[in-house]
Parts: C-alpha cells; sequence; structure tokens
C-alpha cells in the first residue's frame, strides 16, 4: 500500500520537504509552503521501503540540514502518516520559519472541490464545499506559477486546535468520487495546511507552526534536531474517505478498554446543574442516573468552588467545597459507588487562577509569559508544562483525586486562549514556546495513564475546541459541543463523526422537565451513535418521558458492541446547519444503524428497508422505501435489512 500511495502522490515533481530558514527564503515571490529555495535543492541520499512504511533520507548541500522524511500505511490502510526530522549537519546555526510535514502533487485540478470544516463554539463540525477553481482560479495558461495568492490556506491560532476550524481538510474529484482527506496531529492552534494548483495538478501542503502564520521561529545549531508535527492523508471513494480516516485513527491510538466497552455516562453539567452541585441536588441525580442504566456518574464545575463565592479566579488547587459538601466529597463519591456507578470529576489542569495561593506559590517559569510578564487572559494564568513544578503541581492532583479519593474518571476542560503562547525561555519565539507546551502536555497525559491504565479522560475545551488527534490518540473520549438546543444539536451530533470515531464521540442527551415525547426522543436518538452523556433533570421527568430515557439506554447497551467497528456514512450528504432533515449512518459487520432527525420540511423521505429500533412507540411510519416522521421535531433509529 505504500509504495503505490507513494507513486501515485509523492512523485509529483514536488520536493517531499519545503523548509524555509532566515535567509533562506522562497524561489518565487510567495506565501505559500511550496516553492522554497531549500527544497528545492534537497538531494536524496537513500531510502528504504518495507510494506508499511518509506523513509527517504535528503540533503541541502549549501546549508548542511538534512532531512528524514517518514511515511507510513498502518495496517495497510490507503493512509499516508508523515512527518519529518530535521538535523543541522552544517556548521552554522539555521533559524527555522517554516517546516512542511507533507507535501503532495498530483491531484487533479479542474474538477475537484476542496473541502474543510469551520468548528465554532456551539456550532462544531460545519463542512463546506467549493470548486477549487474558486479558491484557486486558474489565472493564465501562459504562467506557470502563481506568486502565492492562488491557494486556499487555513491556519490555527493559539491553544485551541479546532478553534474556528477543523485541522483537516479534503479535495474530492466531482467525476470519479475519488476523495482525499487530510488532518493535523496537533494538540495547539500552530497548524497551517494549503492546497492550490501548480503546473495544471492540485497539490497540498500540511505543516505545524510557521512564521508567517504565527511567529514561529525555531534556532537548529550544529547537532541539533527539530521533528514536525504528525499529519495523514486518506484516499477513498466518496464518503469510504471519512471510514477509511476512521479506521486510522482507531489504528494510532493508545489502546483502552473503554473504546470496546462504551459504558454510559451521566454527568449533571448540561442542561442540569451547570455548575452549580451540592450533596442535596447530587443525591436524587445519582440514584436517577443509576435507575436509567448509567455505568459513570460524572460531577462536572463548580465542586471546588464555595457557594455565593467568585470561583473562577481562584481555581488551581482543585481542593472540594465544604459549603458544597457539608458532610465532605466523600459522601457523595461513596454514594455513586453504592449506586454501581463509577465517579468522574471535573477538572480544567492547565490554567492557574489569579487569585488562587497557587499564583504566588508556583515559580514564574511555571507559567506562560511573554518579555518576562506573566500571561493573563480572563483572570487566569497558563502553566507550562515543560517546567518541573508545573508538572509536579498536577501530578500532586491527579494522584490525590484518582489514587487517593477512587475517581474513575476525569472530564479535562480548557477554557481560555492565552494568545501567541509563550516566551520563557531565552530568545524563544512565543510560538515556539507554545509548541513545546503542546508537547510536554502529551507527555504528561501519557504519564497520568501510564499510572492509571484504567482511568478514562474526556478531551473537552469549551465543548470541540480540541477535536486533534493528538490528544484523541491518547485520551479515550472527546466533547463534541456545549450546544443546549436539543434541535442545533443534531447537526453537530451526525458530523461529529468526521473528525471522532463514534466510540469516542460524547454526545450530551439531556431531557427536559417540559419536553414532548417527541422532543426527549430527539435528544436521546443523538447520542445513540456515539458515546452517551446523559444528563438533565432526570428526577423531575414524568413517567412516559423516563420510560423513552430508560429505552434509549438500553437500546444503546444492545448496539454498542458494534458500534467500536463501525464506520460512518452520510445518506443526505454532510449535515448543513439548517437542513430540514439530517442523516447518519454507521455500517458496522454485522448491521447497519441509521439515525434520523427531522426539524422541519417535508413529512416523508426515501429510506432503505429497515426496521425501528428507537421509540418503539414512534409515530413514524416505515415502508419498503419510505420514512414518515409526522411531526417536527422528531427523530428514530433504524436498523436496516
Amino acid at each position: 500500500m505504500i509504495d503505490a500511495l507513494r507513486l501515485e502522490l509523492l512523485e509529483s515533481g514536488l520536493p517531499l520537504v519545503e523548509v524555509t530558514a532566515t535567509g533562506h527564503g522562497h524561489h518565487w515571490s510567495s506565501h505559500r509552503l511550496i516553492d522554497t529555495s531549500i527544497g528545492a535543492r534537497m538531494l536524496r541520499r537513500r531510502q528504504h521501503v518495507t510494506d508499511d512504511e518509506l523513509t527517504v533520507e535528503l540533503h541541502d548541500p549549501e546549508t548542511g540540514l538534512a532531512a528524514e522524511v517518514r511515511y507510513r500505511s498502518p495496517d495497510g490502510l490507503p493512509v499516508l502518516r508523515s512527518e519529518v526530522l530535521l538535523r543541522n549537519e552544517g556548521e552554522h546555526p539555521l533559524i527555522l520559519e517554516s517546516v512542511t510535514s507533507l507535501v503532495a502533487g498530483g491531484f487533479p485540478a479542474g474538477g475537484a472541490d476542496l473541502m474543510w470544516a469551520e468548528n465554532d463554539w456551539l456550532a462544531e463540525y460545519r463542512w463546506r464545499r467549493s470548486p477549487l477553481r474558486l479558491t484557486s482560479p486558474q489565472l493564465s495558461d501562459r504562467v506557470r506559477y502563481g506568486n502565492g495568492k492562488d491557494c486556499f490556506t487555513l491556519a490555527g491560532q493559539g491553544v485551541w486546535s479546532s478553534c474556528g476550524h477543523l485541522p483537516m481538510g479534503g479535495l474530492s474529484d466531482r467525476e470519479s468520487g475519488r476523495t482525499w482527506l487530510w488532518q493535523i496531529e496537533h494538540n495547539g492552534g500552530g497548524w497551517r495546511w494549503e492546497c492550490g494548483e501548480r503546473e495544471g495538478t492540485a497539490y497540498v501542503a500540511l505543516s505545524g507552526p510557521s512564521d508567517g502564520r504565527h511567529g514561529w521561529r525555531h534556532r537548529l545549531n550544529p547537532g541539533e534536531t527539530f521533528r514536525t508535527v504528525p499529519v495523514a492523508l486518506a484516499v477513498g471513494e466518496h464518503d469510504e474517505a471519512f471510514a477509511v480516516l476512521t479506521r486510522y485513527r482507531r489504528t494510532i491510538r493508545r489502546p483502552h478498554h473503554d473504546h470496546e466497552r462504551l459504558p454510559v455516562i451521566f454527568n449533571d453539567y448540561m442542561n442540569c446543574l451547570m455548575g452549580d452541585p451540592t450533596t442535596e441536588k447530587l443525591l436524587p441525580l445519582i440514584d436517577a442516573a443509576a435507575q436509567a442504566g448509567a455505568e459513570y456518574f460524572v460531577i462536572d464545575a463548580g465542586w471546588y468552588a464555595d457557594l455565593d463565592a467568585s470561583w473562577w479566579d481562584t481555581v488551581g488547587a482543585w481542593e472540594p467545597s465544604a459549603t458544597r459538601f457539608p458532610g465532605g466529597i466523600g459522601e457523595v463519591l461513596d454514594r455513586i459507588r453504592e449506586r454501581g456507578l463509577i465517579p468522574g470529576l471535573w477538572l480544567e489542569p492547565e490554567v492557574i487562577g489569579t487569585h488562587s495561593p497557587l499564583a504566588e506559590s508556583l515559580p514564574d517559569e511555571a507559567f506562560f509569559r511573554r518579555d518576562g510578564i506573566r500571561v493573563v487572559e480572563n483572570h487566569r494564568h497558563h502553566l507550562d508544562l515543560r517546567h518541573p513544578a508545573a508538572r509536579a503541581h498536577l501530578d500532586g492532583v491527579v494522584d490525590r483525586l484518582v489514587g487517593q479519593w477512587g475517581v474513575g474518571y476525569l472530564k479535562l476542560d480548557h477554557n481560555i486562549d492565552p494568545g501567541s503562547g509563550t516566551s520563557s525561555h531565552l530568545g524563544e519565539a512565543p510560538a515556539a514556546g507554545l509548541l513545546g507546551h503542546n508537547r510536554a502536555h502529551l507527555d504528561w497525559l501519557d504519564g497520568v495513564l501510564d499510572r492509571y491504565p484504567h482511568l478514562v479522560i474526556e478531551n473537552c475545551a469549551s465543548g470541540g475546541m480540541r477535536s486533534d488527534y493528538a490528544l484523541l490518540s491518547r485520551l479515550q473520549l472527546q466533547s463534541t459541543s456545549d450546544q443546549q438546543n436539543l434541535r442545533l444539536y443534531a447537526p453537530i451530533a451526525a458530523s461529529a463523526p468526521t473528525a471522532v470515531p463514534p466510540e469516542q464521540g460524547a454526545v450530551w442527551a439531556y431531557p427536559q422537565p417540559e419536553d414532548s415525547p417527541d422532543e426527549v426522543a430527539f435528544t436521546m436518538v443523538s447520542a445513540l451513535l456515539g458515546r452517551i452523556h446523559l444528563s438533565g433533570l432526570l428526577p423531575e421527568l414524568d413517567p412516559g418521558a423516563r420510560d423513552l430515557v430508560h429505552e434509549a439506554v438500553a437500546v444503546y447497551k444492545d448496539i454498542r458492541a458494534d458500534l467500536p467497528r463501525a464506520v460512518p456514512s452520510w445518506p443526505l450528504g454532510l449535515p448543513a446547519w439548517d437542513d430540514p432533515w439530517i442523516a447518519l449512518a454507521l455500517r458496522a459487520p454485522a448491521a447497519t444503524y441509521l439515525a434520523v432527525w427531522r426539524r422541519g420540511g417535508e413529512e416523508t423521505i426515501h429510506v432503505p428497508r429497515a426496521e425501528l429500533l428507537y421509540p418503539a412507540d414512534s409515530k413514524a411510519r416505515l415502508t419498503e422505501h419510505t420514512l414518515t416522521l409526522p411531526t417536527a421535531p422528531s427523530a428514530v433509529l433504524l436498523r436496516l435489512r
């Protein structure tokens, strides 16, 4: 597989790696990642090929810069995973300004559509599609090279890897349906990709941070090395490209029992306690969650904050509030365990409030700083996990919560963006400091899971602002959104498998006492092809609504064994934000499941022959070829025959 992909994508005349360094820019007036002077000078030394890996060694005779470009095709999938290791074999330092992780060309240009995903708070995973000719118009039949403005570029910013856009993209040939999808596996906003035309065919270039977009520079002294962020490029026909990417993501992630068991999680936050937990409020919720079939119970934000106190700028110690838990938080954790559930807690580990005692006790070097001044964002400091004091503090917190209290689930959130990064080290560009912190963050997470291999960790950043496969190759779940409107959550839930395999995509199901039966079923269906994050005021539901919740959880437990091997497709196309009908199919070896939501429009759509799984007393009418949902909003889960 690796050899076929190499011939198809890497023998297009483009350099295998493009590098800009101070004093070594582009051949042409360009802001693109390609056509660099160093890239053009790189000579191949040797290469080594196996069934699933190709390594190419290159060398620039002028600067002495050597590159080792490593391509892998895990499990023989039609995917290239690429990263580059640079080594300065010259006599003088080089100031790197950009390095590509992958350059590939030879794609169709004239009949191709470019794909990208906008990703905003409460509006995640919104895919867009546009002809490449609109994003990169054909300028002239006499001009071979553009001036750098004839390509489509997306870049992340700050610490949130998917704020604004997913670190993904795609190119699809309209005639054949052949589709290429790429992802940048980086847990910060320092990433960039571009897609444009060069000599009649399209190319794609993927990278981590760069000087032009992020102010990134890295001094590479003689004998030193620099490693790029990994990226991946998958190919398939139409939706099959997303299926390939789903399978690939499963091959590169850390093994964990949660990926197979898919336990049901109750979390007390969304449309429920909303950051105001107390013993009095939690005990009836714990009982109701257990009755509904939940297997984890997570106490979300607020457990560390005294009642009627301002807690935003005092966080960091992560000690339980005595006023919220007069008998101690242990009383609540014990109640969770007594009801047969595993307890979990919310944590925002990378921040320290400006009025927290830790803001004074930890050294300045343990925090993000720029020009010697500690960064403050929304009354919070940001830890630099490269510093041993910052890491020791967080290790101590986790060891207390997990090792001493017996917590089995941590929801790790992140709700500030401290900007361009940190220049804590002498002569360091902030974006380079941010890359260093990002990598230290991954190393810290690896250490936590090495110590506590049965701990389940949820990745959250104001919902889906860190949907990336640097984090998700380690962590078990991804919060898909903070969206509180059940109608608006449907397109988010249906599109989430573009970025996250179903068994990692946590979707809120939050029935409310005032919801109609159709609305209760609607919110439950949104979670049935992902991971159920049950919430809402369950003790206040009427018996009929409570039965719908219990039924949904029971159906989920019947089908969840199929989900870890299922791949997604979208019979009605990738959802648009205002689509009246939305559909997500998961194709597993044993069955194909189809979730269908109606938010308006005509009552009937065409579907293959199917059986109704949920809700059992739905008003839905199924024939051999149609589904009718007479009310809106309403939703059903089907199994296709």
